[in-house]
């Protein structure tokens, strides 16, 4: 089903693809969005808590309001998902595909030939879309390109779309997808018939766009069974693998396979499938990682359909070899060199993870290994490979007498250099026979559930049902898992298919044999390695996140790790290889404690810093020296009765090296080990100076070890600065990571700062013990101090003498005719909140001019119950979904509900929005739950209008009369005019009363009276609901509940009156006499009394004062 692409640009930018039946819409939003069964909100974690985010929403045609939207496309075969770059979210569609592929008949695969990619919340790149077009397969463009028919003139020449690499490689012919059928699985592992399309039980190892289709299966899974079925019928999400899929149809004459349906042709699918997990090109990607990963790692299915309803299935599999090892390139083709760079202790977690895992999916795995038995680097894989096959825990099982891992040498050159070229390969069938025909294949066929007799328009309608599973399955390879590999799986699979044959009495005939060897040899020309693997937008839900990141705590704990470094220059010497290192790697005074997790050993000059040693490296010595270390750890571990030490990686630039070993026990905690340098020396182009690095991650944390060689020479610490610079910015890790990406980082090494006084100086200092006065003068103290070398870094108190330089065999420092001065060129930093040294210090050993320096770390590391945190995960989300409730999103809607926004405190409302507010209950309007004291309680109306202002004013006051309520202050809008009586007979009246009660007052209560006396800040005038007047009655006589003047009687004497207090009103607004509580205010200006006429509310702006009662107003310039 073919939809149209339709983009609004107003009031929100939206992007809707359409079918005949539904409306699938994205929309960007700057806040979030409701999250029901039909809508949802989408958020990269890059950009969580700001980034953009999107909408989805599925509506049906008919009740789907697109007047405001144009057709930008009318050839949408579906969608790869979402993506985010460069800060902007873009919805990629396949514009252009072709059939490819139809392993049964309900089935279908398409070849991707062009991608397009469309931005959610920018207009940016609309123009240069249709340019960029053109470069690819794609029709349907309106005329206009999104409106603009001069918009190719408008585009900024320096503007490239973002996604412009990704939609080259995803065009380039080697993705395919399915809206019908599950590709990432193979027919074996799916459920049902063929036409069932489930998202939730894809392969995540081979689905290519599972990034990006993650967000719309999160979508569907919130959708309820009819709306799933809904969204399923538009064909609108796509699986997408990488490799090869096609299907060659086999004339009834040459079908092997005998049917009733006479005329029929059968077809032969062959499925290649190209893991996900660890792709990348040839040199870059080799072997395996700590999760049991391998390069290059393809699964092959081979499928024949017969018109009578059965399917046959073989599944073969091929992977880099699943050592730790690398191949550098070289100039010259077969002259890369290989190296292994783990330990087979250390490599063997990885290889076992690797073959369980296959174990579970496929049974049985019969290795087959192509490698040459002449060639010195394949020999040394082969070698080792067989010691792991050997080791492995798949054949040590107590409750099984099968070999579940078998594993066969066949050197293919060897064996196809005679006459009979690549024809002799096949003398391999006399090897795997017997695993062949063990292993067997997969057998569907069709039933039909009425148990009528079928017909051709019956077959859509069956149910497929297994017959015959494969028990097992062959693990080809060779170095690189081509030529050869795909050759040698030719073979197999056709052995396969003669035994589906035998059992069924029949015969494989030339023809069909053509045609499969063709079908191989396409899948091969395919080349499915060397592609670039695709990093891709990963959307979290913003509530979910914020919420394991608060609760962290309840799935994360903490252990200690203990970490010993040390470095040491040879000055190329190797008769150390003889001395007792166990003063240095075990120190009596230091190694009181337990033994540490890992042991990080740097060596400089390693070998002799020749013309001749500075442009290549030979591992030889670091070998040499690692099995010394490994000796040493060990026979002190066995001494002591603790734990032994494996070699986890090393790594060596010309004459630095560094290596890492760990206790066997850590490696299971141990992944992402990788090892990287940088050259420093004669600018870059020579490794005698320069730095090697190992990373890795223990449990949740990241820690990288870094030994370095900087330049040397006493006046060149501005040089040795910029080596530390080019080092900590220029060494990189897979995924573009620098060392200052981790969270522990420790730099050991000969840093070659040196000590700024002369030697017969340095040398006193040094038989005086003054250690501070030396390291004053240190160059690298006083770098780091200014800030021009390891910012951030720090280094514990040196309490030990110099390094360097001494007469090799001696305590005494150099007495050549060079008389170099003595320094402390050796040195440990570190940084890391988590992180804390115990020890630093020199170890007595004397076969090199440098003394050796060990330091001792205790590190925290974060450990996570990843199990424990998904459980939290889905049970936060599910408590949210329910708190949500079924809002739908507004596409009107410029600030949508937020989602997350949650209280700051238990037991306080959450925060709100311009869509959701907490004082508003589902859309009730405001009501107050504020109950008064009592019945014959009123709210006081002397408190001031703003409840956050001080006052002592009560906020209630107790009404003693049965009359009627206070009479409300008159509305500024009112004169006394419009009432027919002045307001001076009633103000003087409650003046005068309000004088003797304050009196009375005074006598009795000195504490409230004080209060009183201090006049009430401003109030704001409400509309009263009647007037005081010359005719009024007096307030009935009220007591207060706290502090303040209560009403008295008014025919007590009225006292003498208080000094005037001046209160001007706005501008324009007649001066007036206000009265407030007992005091009097008289402007002296005009001499302008409310008693002699004057009228308080002749000017509409005036603002008036109610105080101490509800009558006595006057206008007030407003605060």
């Amino acid at each position: 089903m073919v939809a149209r692409v339709l983009l609004r640009d107003r009031p929100q930018r939206a992007i809707a693809l359409v079918t005949s039946t539904h409306a699938l819409i994205f929309r960007h939003t700057s806040s979030g969005g409701s999250v029901n069964a039909s809508t949802t909100s989408l958020q990269s974690t890059a950009s969580s808590g700001g980034g953009p985010r999107c909408i989805v929403e599925l509506v049906s045609l008919g009740k789907a309001d697109l007047s405001e939207y144009r057709t930008i496309s009318h050839n949408a075969h579906g969608t790869l998902g979402l993506i985010t770059l460069e800060n902007d979210v873009f919805l990629c569609v396949v514009s252009s595909s072709s059939r490819v592929a139809s392993p049964r008949p309900d089935e279908t695969v398409q070849k991707i030939s062009s991608v397009d990619f469309y931005c959610l919340n920018k207009t940016d790149y609309d123009y240069i879309l249709h340019e960029d077009a053109g470069l690819y397969p794609s029709d349907g463009l309106d005329e206009d390109v999104y409106g603009h028919p001069h918009a190719a003139g408008r585009r900024d020449p320096t503007l490239e779309h973002p996604c412009l690499a990704l939609k080259k490689m995803l065009s380039g012919g080697s993705f395919y997808y399915s809206t019908d059928v599950d590709l990432t699985n193979r027919v074996q592992d799916r459920s049902g018939g063929g036409s069932t399309f489930d998202l939730d039980s894809f392969d995540k190892g081979y689905l290519w766009n599972s990034y990006m289709i993650k967000p719309l299966i999160d979508f569907r899974s919130r959708l309820s069974s009819i709306e799933k079925d809904e969204l399923d019928s538009t064909n609108l999400l796509t699986s997408a693998i990488q490799g090869f899929a096609l299907t060659i149809n086999i004339p009834a004459p040459s079908s092997p396979v005998r049917t009733s349906r006479t005329g029929l042709p059968s077809t032969l699918t062959l499925i290649s499938r190209l893991s996900c997990k660890r792709a990348g090109t040839r040199f870059n990607a080799r072997g395996i990682d700590d999760d049991g990963n391998v390069a290059n790692f393809v699964e092959t299915e081979t499928i024949f359909w017969s018109p009578s309803g059965l399917c046959f299935s073989y599944v073969q599999i091929r992977g880099s070899i699943p050592l730790f090892w690398e191949q550098a390139p070289g100039l010259l083709p077969g002259q890369q060199k290989i190296q292994i760079t783990r330990s087979p202790q250390a490599s063997q977690p990885a290889f076992d993870k690797h073959f369980e895992d296959l174990e579970v999916k496929y049974s049985s795995i019969h290795v087959v290994n192509l490698l040459s038995n002449e060639k010195p680097g394949e020999v040394e894989l082969s070698s080792r490979y067989r010691e792991h096959v050997g080791r492995s825990s798949l054949n040590s099982r107590e409750d099984s007498d099968h070999a579940f891992l078998r594993e066969t040498d066949y050197d293919f050159h060897a064996e196809t250099r005679g006459a009979s070229g690549f024809e002799a390969a096949s003398s391999i069938r006399y090897l795997i026979e017997d695993s062949a025909e063990g292993f067997g294949y997969c057998l569907t066929e069709n039933t039909d559930n009425n148990e009528k007799g079928l017909d051709i328009g019956d077959l859509l309608e069956q149910r497929s049902v297994n017959i015959l599973q494969q028990q097992g399955v062959f693990r080809t390879n060779c170095l690189d898992c081509l030529d050869r590999t795909n050759l040698v799986q030719t073979i197999i699979s056709l052995m396969a298919f003669e035994t589906f044959l035998n059992h069924r009495g029949e015969k494989v005939n030339s023809d069909l044999i053509a045609r499969h060897g063709s079908l191989w040899a396409d899948n091969g020309d395919g080349r499915l390695m060397g592609q670039a693997p695709v990093y891709l937008f990963d959307p979290i839900n913003d509530y979910v996140t914020g919420e394991l990141a608060r609760r962290a705590p309840e799935f994360t704990s903490e252990k200690e790790w203990r970490i010993w470094t040390g470095t040491l220059n040879l000055n190329g010497r190797m008769n150390g290889l003889k001395e007792d290192l166990l003063p240095w790697l075990f120190p009596e005074n230091d190694m009181s404690q337990d033994a540490p997790h890992i042991v990080a050993v740097g060596f400089q000059e390693i070998v002799e810093l020749s013309p001749q040693q500075i442009m290549s490296t030979e591992p030889g010595r670091r070998s040499a020296w690692e099995k010394v270390v490994i000796e040493s750890l060990n026979t002190k571990a066995q001494k002591e009765g603790l734990e032994e030490y494996v070699l986890l990686r090393g790594g060596q630039l010309v004459g630095a090296s560094l290596s890492i070993f760990v206790k066997s026990s850590a490696l299971s905690h141990i992944k992402d080990v990788e090892a990287s340098m940088k050259k420093t020396g004669m600018s870059g182009m020579a490794g005698n100076k320069g730095a090697v690095a190992i990373r890795m991650d223990i449990e949740n944390t990241s820690m990288c070890f870094v030994t370095a060689h900087l330049a040397a020479g006493f006046a060149n610490h501005e040089e040795r600065n910029r080596d530390y610079y080019t080092i900590s910015h220029g060494l990189r890790f897979q995924r573009n990571r620098s060392i200052d990406d981790h969270t522990t980082v420790i730099w050991l090494g000969d840093f070659n700062y040196r000590i700024g006084l002369g030697a017969e100086k340095v040398k006193s200092l040094i038989a005086g013990g003054e250690i501070d006065q030396l390291y004053d003068n240190d160059q690298l103290n006083l770098q780091m101090l200014h800030g021009r070398a390891f910012p951030h870094y720090s280094e514990a108190r040196i309490l030990f003498p110099p390094t360097y330089k001494f007469d090799v065999g001696t305590d005494d420092y150099d007495t050549s005719e060079k008389g170099r001065i003595p320094a402390w060129c050796d040195r440990v930093l570190w940084k890391g909140h988590n992180l804390r040294q115990t020890a630093y210090s020199i170890a007595p050993l004397r076969f090199s001019d440098h003394r050796p320096v060990y330091a001792l770390f205790k590190c925290t590391v974060n450990v996570v119950d990843s199990a424990y945190r998904d459980q939290l995960s889905s049970k936060i989300y599910a408590q949210r979904r329910a708190a949500v409730g079924d809002t739908t999103a507004n596409d009107e809607s410029e600030d949508d509900d937020l989602i997350g926004y949650e209280s700051i405190e238990p037991g306080l409302p959450p925060a709100s929005s311009d869509r959701s507010k907490w004082w508003l209950d589902k859309g009730l309007p405001v009501r107050s739950q504020v109950e008064p004291p009592s019945g014959d309680h009123v709210p006081n109306p002397a408190r001031p209008s703003n409840p956050f202002a001080p006052t002592a004013e009560p906020d209630w006051v107790r009404q003693s009369g049965t009359e009627s309520p206070p009479p409300a202050p008159p509305s500024r809008a009112l004169s006394t005019r419009q009432t027919g009586s002045p307001m001076s007979s009633a103000a003087g009246q409650s003046g005068v009363a309000r004088s003797n009660t304050a009196k009375a007052s005074m006598q009795t209560q000195p504490a409230q009276a004080m209060v009183a006396r201090k006049p009430a800040p401003p109030l704001v005038p409400r509309k009263p609901n009647s007037l005081a007047t010359a005719s009024s009655q007096p307030p009935a006589s009220t007591t207060t509940t706290g502090s303040g003047l209560g009403w008295g009687n008014r025919a007590q004497e009225p006292p003498p009156p208080p000094k005037p207090r001046r209160a001007p009103g706005p501008p324009g607004a007649p001066t007036t006499l206000t009265t407030t509580g007992s005091l009097l205010d008289l402007d002296d200006d005009n001499q302008n009394q409310t008693g002699s006429g004057g009228d308080p509310y002749a000017d509409e702006g005036a603002g008036a004062q109610k105080a101490g009662g509800l009558s006595g107003w006057a206008p007030l310039k407003p605060s």
